[in-house]
């Protein structure tokens, strides 16, 4: 494969409009209900391989109707999954969010079996033979926070392999932990508030200034609206977003990491690539889940 992602694996189900819980026993006629395969490594994937990037994944789930459901679902649309492994008696990640008219999106969620996903459950020889490999919610993979895996990074990356990271939650006593990894990736795409808890900083042009000190050769802070900023050892440069409706904002960041990847893989600079995953997430943004929009060639 050209790209792997490594990570967290979750079924999302979703609905819109959303402008209220019903109390008691009402309901509440919408517009949409969709389920999708989710998470920063299982969502990358799919966005990936919907972008035309062949595209493998790893992680855990359950052996339950969601894992069934999870796996048949990247499958389709061209996820090589043979590298999820099954917990017997696990619950697979899952998330309720009810979407609300401006495209925000509270969730209800279980963690499920990607809190045991570790080194051992990792085809070694696959991830250190891809073109890219993308870390996808290593804050709550607490079994990859592990000397071995730093190493199996390390290893890939003396044979060329490009290694990105994005996380999952805005939980601050999550966000410690990650910087372990930052000497071990090249590229590190937080959203703003993740930048702000990971490094202390004041502002979001700080914090890529400081996160960048810790090893990767770029930091890249998403920030919704505001597009992003791209922060190399050549300075700071802000990416505007791209003005389109927005009906869903569900795997936007996603979104954006796969069209990075694609911009990378066909040998643009950072800033070309920051520019295909901010394409990449305007697409997502227009429509319901985060696979939406994204059949066919992606071009900014």
């Amino acid at each position: 494969m050209t790209v792997v992602t490594v990570g967290v694996q979750i079924v999302d189900v979703l609905a819109r409009p959303v402008e209220s819980i019903p109390s008691g026993q009402d309901t509440h006629l919408l517009e949409q209900i969709r389920i999708t395969a989710a998470g920063a490594a299982a969502g990358t994937a799919v966005a990936l391989a919907k972008i035309g990037v062949p595209v493998a994944t790893m992680g855990a789930v359950g052996d339950d109707e969601l894992g069934d459901f999870l796996l048949m679902i990247m499958a389709r649309h061209g996820v090589d999954v043979s590298g999820v492994v099954r917990r017997t008696g696990e619950q697979t990640a899952a998330s309720i969010l009810p979407i609300r008219p401006d495209g925000g999106r509270p969730s209800f969620h279980v963690p499920g079996a990607n809190l045991g996903l570790s080194t051992a459950d990792l085809d070694a020889g696959r991830l250190t033979a891809a073109k890219l490999v993308h870390l996808g919610g290593m804050d709550v993979t607490w079994g990859l926070h592990d000397p071995e895996f730093y190493a199996l990074l390390g290893k890939a990356r003396e044979g060329g392999t490009i290694v990105t990271l994005d996380l999952l939650s805005n939980l601050p006593d999550l966000m410690p932990a990650v910087r372990a990894f930052l000497p071990h990736v090249d590229y590190l795409l937080p959203n703003e508030e993740q930048a702000l808890m990971l490094s202390g900083a004041a502002t979001p042009e700080e914090a890529a200034a400081a996160l960048l000190g810790d090893g990767p050769k770029g930091v890249i802070v998403t920030r919704g609206s505001e597009g992003s900023l791209v922060a190399t050892a050549g300075g700071v440069t802000a990416v505007p977003a791209l003005d389109v409706p927005v009906v869903d904002t569900t795997g936007c960041g996603d979104a954006y990491c796969a069209g990075f990847a694609a911009g990378l893989l066909r040998g643009r600079d950072v800033l070309g690539a920051a520019r295909l995953g901010t394409a990449a997430a305007a697409r997502v943004a227009g429509g319901l889940g985060s696979d939406a929009g994204l059949d066919g060639p992606l071009d900014d």
